[in-house]
């Protein structure tokens, strides 16, 4: 077949498929029969075929995700449907999966989709930038995972599994070049160091020149400075028993991103500080392009984050049929990220976000095999312990921080000092009714206690102080807590707050194995979000007050498929989740305007499906693909605000970052060049159809439709690869956030076209 052949064919799937838009899970190899690989997964905590795993799970293998580019969390909504990501006006990723999400600015929010690494939790999402480093492969859970991941898994669960240390030594590298002045390195050699032990050591570093431009001035913003290690070390003293320690963590000096300017939207303020109206008022939008925002100069925003985890995991093969797992894992986050948050080059809202973050978690679970693998089961226990605290330096000279003519302060402090205990059990049941028919159980009780303390305090100029002391009920000193009672006004000092919280997760199900090829399920699943507090500007106790925690049953039939010879895969599901108590990040009106507050939406609903495919339909020619539709909805009218603090009726209103379609392709094509060269061309595209950031807001906060397109082509030979790349190639303007804080409405936008190059060796 020619090259133009080829492309010809590759056109031809791309287009047929699009309709169906369906999702990847396959590796390619060129030189076999024309099949698809199986993989092989640990969702359920055993390892198993994909195939034969009663539950919507998207998988890929470290191969697919350097082809496609997939290097964090937030590029999986290239593969997987219904997957979403958004940053939180503080920069905070938020990540979702059939419109359950946690839309919360805290760096130690609990998420509603959990993150894993060799089943390690990283239990908050800032943690998860680094997780991407040398993988074997990835797998993503949609729907309540909170039996075996846990409660904050209501969403789902994503466990990326690392490559493990070889017993013959092997190495690798990589280099690339990019625009914007990028290059990154990475790297990695195993090998055994004795008859027992083996050891993989992995190390990346990722940078990049400024990509973002001042709309007002001849000046950029935008550097890349990251960098990212692991070290594995495996230790099988016996044929039974087995030890991981896995020491990784990451450095993180990058420019925090600028948002673009949108409109100067002030409260509604009686008495404000009018300094900067002339100035916001005559600022002119931000023009359709993505590379284009505005920041304060003279100020760095350059960040300084770093993450460290360790954990080690025993298993020990009692017996043949029983086997004991233990999973120790500390890890330590710290953050200092400025950012600015108006679009602006004057002085209106500035942030400072600091933060650090101590887990433990400790994980001992025994399971077993009955009557020639007819009852498989597990039995566990869990003991985790959060110490987190942030505190947000606001600065700027806003139109709330006065009155009259008088400015009450440039800087402020935010405390939030957090410590969750939580401790839980869990175990689960399968049990083969026949050889094809199979009934499946699991549930987890889980118990935390959180205990906080927070306030707004004085930057310790006394003018924030001042301005409290002015209608509190005793005077405030300068550098001290400002926080008030809403009904006496009198300072409250340092306040806590304490919740308890317990829960029973559960899932239950029935799978039908028709044929070897052919696998019907249906599950029931009962799954918890833990409750919590927000950092938010407290100006009063009654904001301190934290929400409850949300609950979801989930309802759930799908189906796997294969065909001729296993070259055709067709997997689907349709849900219907039946939503309590829904967290949310929401506006509250106080004394200075309208401020966040997190409250809940006491009833809602999501219905929708999901439909993949992964189709080799000859030699060297692989297409597959995903779509997804997502139908949120609000039932009732709970007390929420728009962005300014307005009251508005959301009944029947979808979820905010939540569209209904999500469809992605890829598709690659391969044939030899020489007989000692290959080559392969592909693409990958995705749609996501038009969802709103907030709730409320107009139209100034729609999220616009968007089609984005990768292209690759590559040679490899031998243990040499060279790749082109394209990302974004028609250079898509899009937006991933939009925000209202202080006195404007500002987005933040998506990456514009990038395109390299990158040279591989193994051996």
């Amino acid at each position: 077949m020619s090259s133009r052949n080829g492309w010809l064919v590759c056109i031809f799937a791309c287009a047929s498929l699009a309709a169906s838009n369906v999702g990847a899970q396959t590796a390619v190899q060129a030189d076999a029969a024309p099949m698809l690989e199986e993989i092989m997964v640990t969702a359920q905590k055993r390892s198993e075929s994909l195939s034969n795993v009663p539950m919507s799970i998207t998988a890929a293998t470290g191969e697919q995700l350097e082809k496609l580019g997939i290097t964090q969390v937030s590029d999986l909504q290239k593969i997987v449907p219904s997957f979403s990501y958004q940053p939180s006006y503080l920069g905070t990723p938020v990540y979702t999966l059939r419109g359950v999400g946690f839309q919360n600015p805290s760096v130690a929010a609990p998420p509603a989709v959990s993150v894993y690494l060799d089943q390690v939790p990283l239990p908050y999402p800032t943690e998860t930038r680094g997780v991407g480093l040398d993988l074997e492969r990835v797998e993503v859970l949609q729907g309540p995972q909170g039996t075996l991941f846990g409660q904050n898994s209501t969403g789902g669960a994503v466990n990326y599994i690392a490559h493990k240390p070889t017993s013959i030594l092997s190495g690798g590298m990589e280099v690339g070049v990019a625009n914007y002045d990028a290059y990154n390195f990475q790297g990695f050699v195993s090998g055994p160091l004795s008859n027992t032990v083996s050891a993989r050591v992995a190390l990346s570093t990722d940078q990049r020149g400024d990509w973002q431009r001042s709309e007002t001035r001849a000046d950029t913003l935008g550097r890349r400075d990251f960098t990212s290690g692991r070290v594995l070390l495996d230790w099988a003293p016996h044929d039974r028993l087995r030890f991981e320690l896995n020491l990784n963590g990451w450095v993180d000096k990058s420019d925090t991103q600028a948002v673009q300017f949108v409109k100067y939207a002030p409260p509604a303020s009686a008495h404000p500080y009018t300094a900067l109206v002339p100035a916001l008022t005559a600022y002119q939008p931000a023009p359709d392009d993505n590379r284009i925002a505005d920041w304060l100069p003279g100020t760095s925003y350059r960040r300084n984050d770093n993450f460290f985890q360790s954990s080690l995991r025993g298993d020990w093969e009692i017996f043949p049929a029983l086997a004991v797992t233990s999973i120790t894992t500390y890890s330590h986050f710290k953050q200092d990220a400025p950012m600015s948050g108006d679009g602006t080059n004057v002085d209106d809202f500035f942030v400072d976000s600091r933060a650090h973050i101590d887990s433990f978690a400790q994980e001992l679970r025994l399971s077993g095999q009955l009557a020639d693998d007819q009852l498989k089961w597990m039995l566990g226990g869990n003991y985790a312990k959060d110490n987190s605290s942030e505190n947000a330096f606001l600065g700027g000279l806003s139109t709330k921080n006065g009155a009259g003519s008088t400015l009450f302060y440039q800087y402020a402090v935010e405390e939030n000092n957090q410590k969750v205990d939580t401790k839980a059990a869990f175990g689960s049941l399968d049990y083969s009714i026949t050889r094809s028919l199979t009934f499946r159980a699991s549930s987890r009780y889980t118990q935390s206690n959180t205990s906080f303390t927070g306030c707004l305090r004085d930057a310790g100029d006394g003018k924030l102080a001042g301005y409290f002391s002015l209608f509190a009920s005793a005077p405030v000193g300068a550098g001290q807590c400002v926080t008030l009672d809403p009904e006496t006004f009198a300072p409250v000092g340092l306040p806590s707050s304490e919740l308890d919280e317990h829960n029973v997760s559960w899932r239950t199900g029935l799978d039908w194995k028709l044929t070897t090829d052919t696998l019907l399920y249906v599950n029931v699943t009962q799954g918890y979000k833990s409750g919590g507090y927000s950092t938010i500007p407290f100006l009063f106790t009654n904001q301190i007050k934290p929400v409850v925690q949300e609950s979801l049953l989930a309802y759930e039939v799908g189906f796997k498929q294969a065909w001729f010879d296993n070259t055709l895969q067709l997997t689907g599901a349709a849900f219907y989740y039946d939503y309590s108590n829904k967290q949310l990040l929401d506006t509250v009106p106080t004394i200075l305007g309208p401020l966040p507050g997190l409250v809940t939406i006491p009833k809602s609903r999501v219905t929708g499906g999901e439909l993949s495919i992964a189709w080799r339909p000859l030699l060297g020619l692989t297409v597959s693909g995903g779509a997804s539709y997502v139908d949120s909805k609000v039932i009732g009218d709970p007390p929420v605000s728009d962005p300014y603090g307005r009251s508005i009726n959301i009944n029947g209103a979808p979820f905010p970052v939540t569209p209904k379609w999500q469809l992605h392709t890829n598709v690659e094509y391969d044939r030899p060049i020489t007989a000692e060269i290959q080559g392969y061309v592909g693409a990958g595209s995705q749609y996501r159809d038009r969802s709103n950031a907030t709730f409320g807001g107009g139209s100034e906060f729609e999220l616009p439709s968007y089609v984005l397109l990768d292209l690759r082509a590559g040679v490899t030979k031998g243990d040499w690869r060279l790749e082109f790349w394209g990302r974004n190639v028609t250079n898509r303007n899009y937006a991933v956030n939009v925000t209202h804080f202080a006195d404007t409405d500002s987005r933040a936008m998506g990456m514009p076209a990038t395109y390299g190059a990158r040279l591989a060796y193994k051996f």
